[in-house]
């Protein structure tokens, strides 16, 4: 019953969200109809006019009385057109015109509103557009649609810009609607209590919605609370509304905190603002003014344990006391409907069911506040009082974003002293200057750049100075001495005119951007609006009886977590630790796959990877496999190890869950952009079926990422519904699927890889039949494995000017980043472009040198080019990444230097497009784009380009030529190779190997060993060869030859390389006695070799060591670790015959050679080669990574080793690792070393410590290698005897698994 109940309550909220979304969708009506034709003259009022004809009266829209429209007496901003409407009415639009047959017109200009013809606010488009477009002649109407619309009874036209031929002239109209509402004021000792009719179940949805406006920043709004600890309340903070919603169960040992979301900032402007509390269960939707959210709240339960009663404006008390301090409301509450239910009716009707607690009224009171608005640090005010009055004293209120900036300035009479109130740093700074005297100096407070109101008073008088802020006063107040402070008599508040108006006031500081009110001088509170008639005063750039803050990081631009902050005019993200970067942390700072990771010329390691780039999901760490295929490993918490299973019959089934490091969304992310995804499911049993004969029901299955079900297992796909044996046919038995539904008494398996990445990864493994006698299974589930980038690599070609691909309308209206790579021979081309009504975005190849990004988000068109020095038509990939945001826009071109491009200071911000977005070209079909295009992303979703590509004429999927971009990755003589998609790096005839040949082969040689490449076994056979050897066939003269290696070696004399001929032609490489290095050529075998002496140092000397030699006919090139270079020219020839082979190490027959190189080879050479390079034969490689049949013969001890680690320095595991700036915690490698400084002979007896500890570890650790490769060897002989026996096969796993746990601890270790 309770699961239909829930199932039920779920289906209603799905219904219940369906609607809301349709109703806020669809919540139109007619209310268009003109509101100021029909009104009285005196309706209309401005701030001056030019003469009688040209009063505010004859404003009306298309009227020609009078002078034929309103125009002030002088044209500047702080003229203002006013209309009462008689009452509150819902404006939707406004329409202006200019004056009837003459010069003057508005073309810019600013919408305000109020309820009592003070406190105005600005109207504001896109939370950012302060103005609106006028006219551009006399007569044509320019109509502005208000959405949201605005509830006002005053509105007030501000001309921003007008025709500069002539001078300010207005008609207007505003059209709407008759406005109703109920209103009810709360003093803050009062509250309205609803008590509703009591129901059998408890409701299944509430809906609350009221507005209110207050000048007060705190105040519960609504208070609704049950026997069991729920509660939801909605209360003003800070003047931030905080919806916060308890679900704690009173049975638990410590209540829960409530859930708690904010909306809203700056509420406590004395203005209207609407809330929308929506609650189905315990989701949640909350709307404040235009800014939505939705939640969940708390808890398991599908609705919340309330009483059936809620306040409004306060909490009830003691009964309903909560535990956080509060506030009651104090201010007006209107159109407060609870349950569709008017509760303010029901008030003023006194139903029974509201109680009224203390003394409410129904008329909303109009506090008489008058702010001002410092627009600019050029804004200030100055204020005249008597002359000569005693002491300096004022206060009053304010709020900005502002760290900085000139609160009040204030000369002192007879001496040319000054009194100065800043705001430095949040904090306040009063500083008094008397000439003669120390200054004296206070500061209080702290953080008050918050955008809250705070009050301010100064003063100093004959022996005191005082600042009290926020009603604290400073703690100790310096003694002025005995003379007495009288004032100039002129005050200057928020900044200093120009120094050419002779005034004596300066700052340290730009001037105050914010807003002030209840301004008193000389405890006589200032009348501002005969400062703003100008009767009193003078002010520059402000704006009065309106405070014009806003709050910039409302709604938070800033994206993936960065911090917003903020000052009058912009906001700023702080991207710290988010992992993403820009004016708005939009950009991923990682790649979105190995692949990509890869083409960057990285090698395996671990690598933080962006699966969707700029979008939701945050970067995660995983393993990338660079190989020639690249894989990206995913681990997961399960055990390395088989987990064995018994005693789980179907009643309490064994479950085996797994967790990994990225989320459910970034696995899916990550699997989709891979081209294939396995993983390994080890799977053994023995009397434990997978799935019931009889009725054909799953005994065992695993859940996958779809949280489904999947009774398929390794090898097949999911319709089968088979195992690898069964899709084979060699099952051991053949009436099965599977080998363990065959229900035998002795272990077998069905393991192997499950690659339908739809359904990847694997989350849970359940097994129910291990009940019975001597049933058993065992599993291991092996890590995620994805290998390629479907993104990455696709791509179309566009063969005429005239093709394009299109895809559906790009949607950045907030923020848009694009990315692809390009290449192309043609001069220029459009990549990309989208349009709108207005607005545009255009990416192109402007010159052959120039792509440039176009766009216009209302305010113009902007563009911003990147310039490269060289051709970008080279037929070479180059990458384009441009961006936008609120901020900025961005264009970057391969490593070249980004160029960005500011936005307009409160500019329009919303790009808004609609049509179809077209790639290769544009919708007129010309300036199209001739190459290719690839992985081509938008907001970090790519399009596939290829598939679109199938389908358009013109345009071809793919686009081969990679190797010309790309094919400098592969190095030491590795070539590059095309593939379909993409490339890789052919290592066959380097000495190196990995995906970018860039992994040195190396190998210790032991006394007496060696490594011998044969060429050809005969002269006879060498015209048959098809080896590497056919290039050094008998009737083919070796002319040149270049050779490359490094050795490390103490012995002396020491054969390093040895090649030979069957004319008894040679070349030797040997370390002489005194440990000098030296090429012997004998090209002629009648005369002596010619020998190349390299002296300066010894050779043997333990030390890595270089040689590269090259050699064209009798030319010589040698150097030696790239610093000793030399050029010989050889006399004994110049051209090798029929080349026998290369010898590295010890050779035995050594006769027909020169003495030096007879010794050198009898004691071979014992230490280190690496990378032994012979024109295009690898003798190391080719013996230590044989890739097919090569003529190679080992003798001795030869292994595979690391020349560079032995000098305390490994390259391939400095290749192998990488830092992340923001992740690791690797030590600075500039920091200092304490105590580096001791005796000599602490440091030799510390050395001979070192050297002898060294000795026994590489001893133990040798013996105990060799012990254990014994026992493997051992476990594998026991393994391949019993391969038939599934039993012994599982043992012999287990016991495999644990040696070679161990030996990894040992090697750790």
């Amino acid at each position: 019953m309770g699961s239909v109940t829930g199932a039920a309550l779920r289906l209603l909220l799905v219904l219940w969200t369906q609607n809301w979304d349709r109703a806020e969708a669809g919540n139109s009506y007619d209310c268009d109809e003109p509101l100021a034709s029909a009104l009285p003259p005196a309706a209309f009022s401005s701030s001056s006019e030019l003469s009688s004809s040209h009063g505010p009266g004859f404003a009306r829209l298309n009227r020609r009385d009078g002078a034929g429209g309103w125009s002030p007496l002088v044209s500047n901003k702080y003229q203002w057109l006013q209309i009462d409407l008689g009452e509150r009415m819902e404006v939707t639009s406004v329409a202006t015109q200019g004056g009837y047959g003459s010069s003057n017109w508005v073309t810019s200009y600013l919408l305000m509103f109020s309820d009592s013809g003070r406190n105005w606010k600005q109207y504001r488009q896109e939370d950012s557009i302060w103005g609106f477009s006028g006219n551009a002649n006399a007569d044509s109407v320019v109509y502005s649609r208000l959405q949201p619309s605005v509830k006002a009874r005053f509105l007030r036209f501000l001309p921003l810009e007008w025709n500069p031929k002539g001078r300010i002239g207005m008609r207007i109209e505003a059209f709407g609607c008759a406005y109703r509402s109920e209103v009810v004021d709360l003093d803050g000792k009062s509250f309205l209590l609803y008590r509703f009719n009591q129901n059998p179940l408890s409701p299944v949805k509430d809906s609350i919605s009221l507005k209110f406006k207050t000048m007060q920043s705190d105040g519960v709004l609504l208070h609704q609370a049950g026997p069991s600890g729920d509660s939801i309340t909605l209360e003003l903070r800070g003047g931030r509304l905080f919806l916060l919603i308890n679900s704690g169960d009173a049975r638990a040992p410590s209540p829960r905190s409530p859930a708690s979301l904010s909306l809203g900032s700056l509420l406590d402007d004395q203005h209207w603002h609407s809330v929308l509390i929506q609650r189905a269960g315990k989701q949640v939707n909350f709307t404040v003014d235009e800014h939505k959210s939705r939640f969940h709240a708390q808890g398991e339960l599908y609705y919340l344990d309330l009483d059936y009663e809620i306040s409004f404006g306060g909490i009830p008390a003691p009964a309903k006391s909560v535990s956080f301090p509060h506030k009651n409301f104090h201010g007006c509450l209107e159109n407060l409907y609870y349950n569709d239910m008017d509760i303010i009716d029901l008030a003023k009707q006194q139903n029974p069911q509201i109680i009224i607690m203390g003394n409410v009224s129904f008329i909303c009171s109009q506090p008489q506040s008058v702010p001002l608005t410092f627009l600019s640090s050029r804004s200030y005010l100055i204020l005249p009082v008597s002359s000569g009055e005693e002491g300096i004293s004022a206060s009053f209120q304010f709020r900005t974003w502002n760290a900085a900036g000139l609160l009040l300035f204030s000369e002192l009479q007879v001496v040319s002293g000054s009194l100065l109130l800043l705001l430095s740093d949040g904090q306040l700074k009063l500083n008094l200057h008397q000439p003669g005297k120390l200054p004296s100096d206070i500061t209080a407070g702290a953080g008050l750049n918050d955008g809250q109101w705070h009050s301010v008073s100064v003063s100093a008088k004959r022996s005191h100075l005082s600042l009290v802020v926020d009603g604290h006063s400073t703690p100790a107040s310096p003694s002025l001495g005995p003379e007495q402070i009288y004032s100039a008599g002129t005050y200057y508040f928020g900044g200093c005119p120009d120094e050419s108006s002779g005034s004596r006031c300066r700052t340290p500081l730009a001037g105050f951007q914010g807003c002030m009110r209840l301004i008193s001088i000389n405890d006589r509170e200032v009348d501002l609006i005969a400062v703003q008639r100008g009767a009193l005063g003078n002010f520059s750039d402000l704006q009065v009886d309106s405070c014009g803050i806003s709050d910039r990081c409302l709604p938070n631009y800033c994206e993936h977590g960065g911090k917003c902050s903020q000052s009058w005019n912009t906001f700023h993200c702080n991207c710290t630790d988010t992992g993403y970067t820009g004016a708005t942390c939009h950009s991923s700072i990682y790649e979105q796959s190995c692949e990509a990771y890869k083409h960057r010329g990285n090698t395996s390691g671990f690598y933080y990877v962006d699966a969707d780039g700029s979008g939701p999901l945050r970067p995660f760490l995983l393993y990338c496999n660079m190989t020639e295929t690249t894989w990206s490993v995913l681990q997961h918490n399960g055990s390395s190890e088989l987990t064995r299973v018994r005693g789980a019959p179907a009643p309490s089934p064994h479950a085996g869950r797994f967790q990994y490091r990225a989320s459910a969304q970034q696995l899916r992310a990550a699997i989709a952009r891979a081209e294939h995804c396995q993983q390994e499911l080890a799977y053994y049993c023995k009397r434990s079926r997978l799935v019931d004969q009889q009725d054909g029901s799953p005994l065992s299955w695993w859940i996958g990422m779809t949280n489904e079900t999947q009774t398929y297992w390794g090898g097949s796909q999911p319709e089968p519904r088979k195992c690898t044996c069964g899709l084979e046919g060699n099952c051991i038995d053949a009436h099965y699927h599977c080998n363990c539904d065959a229900d035998r008494n002795e272990w077998t398996n069905d393991t192997g890889f499950l690659s339908y990445k739809e359904h990847l990864p694997v989350t849970e493994i359940v097994i129910t039949d291990t009940g019975r006698p001597h049933s058993e299974a065992a599993y291991k589930l092996g890590p995620l494995l994805c290998r390629g980038d479907r993104s990455f690599w696709n791509s179309a070609s566009f063969n005429t000017e005239a093709s394009y691909l299109h895809f559906p309308t790009f949607h950045g209206e907030i923020s848009a980043d694009v990315s692809f790579f390009f290449k192309t021979t043609a001069l220029s081309g459009v990549f990309l472009e989208n349009l709108g009504i207005t607005d545009f975005i255009r990416i192109e190849l402007r010159s052959p040198t120039t792509v440039t990004f176009s766009f216009d988000v209302g305010n113009g068109p902007f563009e911003i080019s990147v310039q490269s020095p060289t051709r970008f038509n080279d037929n070479q990939w180059h990458h384009v990444r441009v961006g936008r945001n609120m901020k900025e826009a961005s264009i970057e071109v391969d490593q070249l230097l980004p160029k960005t491009q500011p936005a307009p200071a409160d500019g329009h911000v919303l790009l808004q497009l609609n049509s179809q977005l077209f790639v290769g070209g544009t919708a007129t079909r010309q300036r199209g784009f001739l190459g290719c295009i690839r992985s081509l992303q938008l907001n970090g979703v790519t399009l596939d380009l290829e598939e679109r590509a199938t389908v358009t004429p013109g345009v071809q999927p793919g686009c081969p030529g990679h190797c010309g971009s790309y094919g400098k990755l592969c190095r030491h003589g590795g070539k590059c190779r095309e593939k379909p998609s993409g490339f890789f790096c052919d290592c066959s005839a380097s000495a190196y190997t990995g995906p970018f040949c860039s992994h040195e082969i190396s190998a210790y040689f032991g006394t007496g060993s060696s490594v011998i490449y044969n060429f050809q076994e005969n002269y006879s056979l060498s015209k048959n060869s098809s080896s590497h050897a056919a290039s050094f066939h008998g009737d083919r003269k070796l002319s040149r030859e270049m050779i490359e290696f490094s050795f490390r070696t103490t012995r002396a004399p020491s054969l390093l390389l040895y090649m030979s001929s069957f004319y008894k032609e040679y070349l030797s490489i040997i370390i002489a006695k005194n440990g000098s290095l030296q090429i012997r050529y004998k090209l002629n075998k009648y005369q002596e070799p010619d020998v190349v002496n390299f002296d300066l140092k010894p050779m043997a000397d333990g030390q890595l060591h270089h040689v590269k030699i090259n050699r064209e006919e009798d030319m010589l090139f040698v150097e030696i670790d790239e610093s000793t270079r030399r050029h010989v020219r050889l006399s004994s020839g110049t051209e090798f015959s029929a080349v026998k082979s290369l010898v590295l190490g010890r050779i035995l027959e050594h006769s027909g050679v020169d003495q030096d190189t007879a010794l050198a080879a009898a004691q071979g050479f014992t230490g280190c080669l690496s990378a032994v390079q012979f024109s295009h034969v690898a003798p190391l490689k080719a013996a230590l990574h044989p890739s097919h049949p090569t003529p190679v013969t080992i003798t001795g001890h030869v292994t595979e080793s690391s020349c560079v680690a032995q000098a305390g320095t490994d390259a391939t595991s400095r290749e192998r690792t990488h830092s992340f700036t923001d992740h690791s915690g690797t030590l600075d490698d500039r920091e200092p070393l304490t105590n580096a400084i001791k005796s000599d002979s602490a440091v030799i007896g510390g050395l001979i410590a070192v050297v002898i500890f060294i000795l026994l570890c590489i001893t133990a650790i040798a013996i105990r290698i060799y012990q254990q490769k014994r026992l493997y060897k051992r476990n594998e002989t026991k393994r391949s005897e019993n391969v038939d026996h599934a039993q012994a096969v599982l043992k012999s796993e287990l016991n495999i698994q644990n040696t070679v746990n161990e030996n990894q601890k040992e090697y750790f270790f």
